[in-house]
């Protein structure tokens, strides 16, 4: 599958979140395919992406898995899954990390081996998987990524605080760079899908209103690193210097910039719209629901930024089926105005494909049945059954019926 900006490709996915590190109270570890039962439902769920005619899919394969020590690797799960969906006709659209990384990566992110490390197990995959995958995501979200690992201290490293954020961004954002040359010197067809969360930030206070303007900058740091943005003139410039990054850090990014076939945004109506004020002395936020007017605010945003063609990766509302279809419905009709207005939006992904499980779960002492999120096109109950709801069903008409409206800009 090699990308043709003239079609629009309808996808879903399925959670792939692995943080295989044990929190050191609970115990536990959040890998998503384990807790959902992926792992072993993982050939009747591929079938439920085909059932509705989907023939994409953002999936994840599991690095701790494939390589569960420097020097072995373990190819029987890709290899199982991925002839799965060649055989159903589903083109994967491959994400390389989803935030965790192998537990022999001392340091994780911060291993100065890091960049070199992910650019190798890149170069391990695409040429396994020559001809066959063709589309790559090297990172899913680096700025949530760095927000866990560095400023909340959540994932491995465990650091928290700004410089913090910054150090774990910076290596990821060199991974990123040094996984593009290889998956592009494997095959200069790959298509790069580069994914990034999206946040939209506005304050009622006026006096917050540099907080809004540093925030909504911050949102951009990864991708304007990875396409040499961070520059002395840069919004940022003066922050990033004040939270201990040096120049000589900043410079490393000069002349390698990242070219992405696509650039993913992620956005979620509960999630992506905050709002800031001040409480005790310190920034808070709220989230508050947005409507579909966010799809284009969004779009408009990044377009006018990057110039790069636009997919969005994941998107899905939280609670009831008819809260879900709402989303669905008033998201699709973003989607065909932004169409209507030649911009190059060449995609869209409901995820995930069914429930997943809450990232509180890791550090939580509930049962995991109280962290479950039902944003997907099935739920899952309390078996782990997946149960289809209306949303699949509409997901499907809509990538059905409006196909022929979509594949050719207006």
């Amino acid at each position: 599958m090699y990308f043709d900006s003239n079609r629009f490709y309808w996808a879903t996915g399925i959670e792939d979140t692995f943080i295989t590190a044990t929190h050191e109270s609970t115990g536990r570890s959040l890998d998503e395919y384990e807790l959902t039962d992926h792992y072993r439902r993982w050939s009747e769920d591929l079938g439920l992406i085909r059932e509705i005619g989907i023939r994409h899919a953002r999936y994840g394969i599991p690095w701790h898995i494939i390589q569960p020590q420097r020097n072995t690797w373990n190819w029987d799960w890709p290899d199982q899954v991925l002839t799965r969906m060649f055989d159903l006709g589903i083109n994967p659209i491959l994400d390389l990390i989803h935030y965790g990384l192998p537990s022999w990566i001392e340091g994780a992110y911060l291993n100065p081996d890091y960049p070199s490390l992910i650019a190798e197990y890149a170069h391990k995959v695409a040429s396994r998987y020559k001809g066959r995958v063709t589309w790559y995501t090297p990172f899913n979200e680096p700025r949530i990524g760095a927000w866990y690992c560095g400023k909340i201290g959540w994932w491995p490293p465990f650091y928290r605080g700004w410089n913090g954020f910054l150090k774990v961004l910076l290596q990821i954002c060199k991974g990123i760079i040094e996984t593009e040359k290889a998956l592009k010197a494997c095959d200069p067809n790959n298509v790069i899908v580069a994914v990034d969360a999206t946040d939209l930030y506005f304050s009622k206070d006026p006096n917050m209103e540099n907080q809004v303007r540093l925030r909504q900058e911050i949102v951009f740091l990864a991708l304007d690193l990875m396409h040499s943005k961070v520059q002395e003139r840069h919004p940022l410039w003066s922050w990033l210097l004040k939270n201990h990054i040096s120049e000589n850090e900043i410079s490393w990014f000069e002349g390698k910039t990242t070219r992405p076939d696509i650039l993913g945004i992620n956005m979620y109506p509960m999630f992506t719209q905050k709002e800031l004020f001040e409480r005790s002395g310190r920034v808070r936020y709220a989230m508050r629901y947005a409507g579909g007017e966010m799809v284009d605010q969004l779009c408009q945003m990044y377009w006018q930024r990057y110039k790069t063609p636009l997919m969005i990766t994941e998107t899905a509302s939280v609670g009831s089926v008819r809260r879900r279809l709402r989303w669905l419905d008033e998201s699709i009709a973003a989607v065909k105005k932004i169409r209507q207005q030649e911009m190059p939006l060449v995609g869209y992904t409901w995820w995930p494909l069914f429930s997943l499980v809450g990232w509180g779960y890791r550090q939580g002492k509930h049962p995991m049945s109280r962290y479950m999120l039902h944003m997907g096109l099935w739920d899952l109950d309390s078996n782990l059954d997946r149960n289809r709801t209306e949303v699949a069903d509409r997901f499907r008409e809509y990538a059905s019926a409006n196909i022929s409206e979509l594949e050719t800009h207006v």
